[in-house]
C-alpha cells in the first residue's frame, strides 16, 4: 500500500530517496533497502542511479538496463538517471546532482549508508565546511604538505571539530548533507548503519562491491554475496581494464590532453610518458600514483579522457535541466503522476522528443561503454522499463 496524505486540491504521496551505483547490487544493498522499508513503511522508494560509469572512474560491471531491472526486482519503485556529468566527478559534484534530482522529485528524505551512523556529527562537519572561514585555509595548508584532498579535508575537520571522519560512506553522506544545507533544500536526511568492512577485499556474507568485482574478475563464485536473482544478470561483464587499448590510443594521438576535465599540465605530460611504458590499465594507474592524488581521482582523469569529457562541457553542464526516467513499477507510476505538475524541469522518457546537450552526451558515452558489448543496446527502445510487481 502507498501512504496517501490529504492536501489541498488532492493527495500527496510520501517518498524516500536512495542514491546508488549498484556496481553490482549485493547483499549490503538489499539490507539497506530492507531497513529503509522497515523504518519507512508504505513510502515510495525513489532511486537515483548512475549509469554506465561511476564516481570512482570505473565502468559499470553490468549494463544500465540490467541495473534498472535489478533495482525494480529488489523493490525500488522508481529509478531515474544521474547524468554522466555528475556521476563521474568528485563527491561534491556527484552529491549535488543526485540530491537536486531528489529535491525536484519531491522526496521527503534521502537515506544513505553510514559507517558511523552519527547524523549529528555528520551535520556538524557539513556545517563546518560551509560556515567556518578557517576550513578552506586549513585544507590548503595540509595539501601543501603533500596530502591528497580527502586526507587534507579529514585533518582540517579534525582540527576544527575534534571529530575524525575518513570512511567513504560517511564522507559521501557529509556531501549530501552539505548540498541540502548549502542550497536550502526541503529534503531531509537519515542514515542506515553500514555493517561490513568497506576496505576488505575478502568475501563475506555482506561484502563490498570492490570485493565482489575482484572475485568475478578472478572467476570466484559470488552467489553467497548477492541476492539470487542478481545472478541472472551477470552474463556479460564490463571492466575498466578492458578499455585500456582504447584509452592508450586516445592518449597517444591526442595532442591536447589539457582540454579534458580534471587534467592539469603535470598529469598531461606524465601521461604521455607513462602510457608508452604501461602494458595494462592497472599498471598505468600505479605508475601515475602520487601522494597528493587518490587512486579514484586518477581513474576519473583517465575516464574523462576515454570518454572525451572536456572542461568546457563540465563548465556548461553544472545544472540539472531534466530528469530521465529509467524504470518504474505501478507504485512508481502513481507517484510520478502525483508530482509531475510540480516538477520544475522536464521529465524525459522518450529521447526523440528532447534536444538537451547533457542527454546527447549521455548517449555518446553509452556508445563508448557499448564498444566491447556483444550486442548493441538501443536505449530509445530499452527505457523506461515498466516492472510488474510479482507480489501484486
Amino acid at each position: 500500500m502507498i501512504k496517501y496524505i490529504k492536501k489541498k486540491g488532492g493527495i500527496s504521496i510520501k517518498a524516500i530517496g536512495i542514491i546508488a551505483e549498484y556496481n553490482p547490487f549485493h547483499n549490503g544493498h538489499l539490507y539497506h533497502l530492507k531497513e529503509i522499508k522497515k523504518k519507512y513503511k508504505d513510502y515510495v522508494v525513489v532511486l537515483v542511479l548512475s549509469g554506465s560509469f561511476t564516481e570512482r572512474g570505473e565502468v559499470s560491471l553490468i549494463s544500465k538496463d540490467k541495473k534498472v531491472k535489478i533495482a525494480l526486482e529488489a523493490g525500488i519503485d522508481l529509478v531515474v538517471e544521474l547524468p554522466f556529468a555528475f556521476a563521474v566527478q568528485s563527491a561534491d559534484y556527484f552529491s549535488y546532482g543526485a540530491i537536486t534530482i531528489l529535491e525536484y522529485l519531491g522526496v521527503e528524505k534521502v537515506v544513505f549508508g553510514s559507517e558511523s551512523n552519527k547524523l549529528e556529527d555528520l551535520e556538524e562537519i557539513a556545517r563546518c565546511q560551509i560556515d567556518n572561514p578557517d576550513f578552506d585555509k586549513l585544507v590548503k595548508i595540509y595539501s601543501k604538505f603533500g596530502n591528497n584532498y580527502p586526507t587534507a579535508l579529514a585533518l582540517a575537520l579534525n582540527d576544527l571539530t575534534d571529530k575524525k571522519i575518513d570512511t567513504p560512506n560517511d564522507l559521501l553522506g557529509i556531501s549530501y548533507i552539505k548540498t541540502i544545507l548549502k542550497y536550502n533544500y526541503k529534503i531531509k536526511y537519515d542514515s542506515i548503519k553500514r555493517i561490513n568492512n568497506y576496505h576488505s577485499l575478502s568475501l563475506e556474507k555482506i561484502s563490498s562491491a570492490s570485493a565482489i568485482r575482484k572475485a568475478l574478475r578472478d572467476g570466484v563464485d559470488i552467489k553467497e554475496q548477492v541476492p539470487s536473482f542478481v545472478m541472472n544478470y551477470l552474463d556479460e561483464l564490463h571492466y575498466i581494464d578492458d578499455y585500456f587499448d582504447f584509452l592508450k590510443y586516445k592518449v597517444l594521438v591526442d595532442d591536447d590532453l589539457l582540454k579534458y576535465q580534471t587534467i592539469d599540465e603535470g598529469m598531461a605530460k606524465k601521461l604521455k610518458v607513462e602510457i608508452k611504458k604501461a602494458s595494462s590499465y592497472q599498471e598505468l594507474v600505479s605508475n601515475l600514483k602520487q601522494k597528493r592524488l587518490t587512486e579514484s581521482k586518477i581513474k576519473r582523469m583517465l575516464l574523462h579522457i576515454l570518454c572525451g569529457f572536456t572542461k568546457e562541457e563540465a563548465k556548461r553542464l553544472q545544472e540539472i535541466k531534466y530528469i530521465r526516467i529509467l524504470g518504474f513499477n505501478e507504485t512508481g507510476r502513481i507517484y510520478l503522476n502525483s508530482i509531475k505538475k510540480d516538477i520544475r524541469v522536464p521529465l524525459i522518457s522518450k529521447l526523440k522528443r528532447e534536444k538537451e546537450e547533457m542527454l546527447e552526451l549521455e548517449l555518446k558515452y553509452q556508445t563508448i561503454y557499448d564498444i566491447l558489448s556483444k550486442k548493441k543496446i538501443n536505449e530509445e527502445k530499452v527505457f523506461p522499463i515498466r516492472w510488474e510487481d510479482k507480489n501484486d
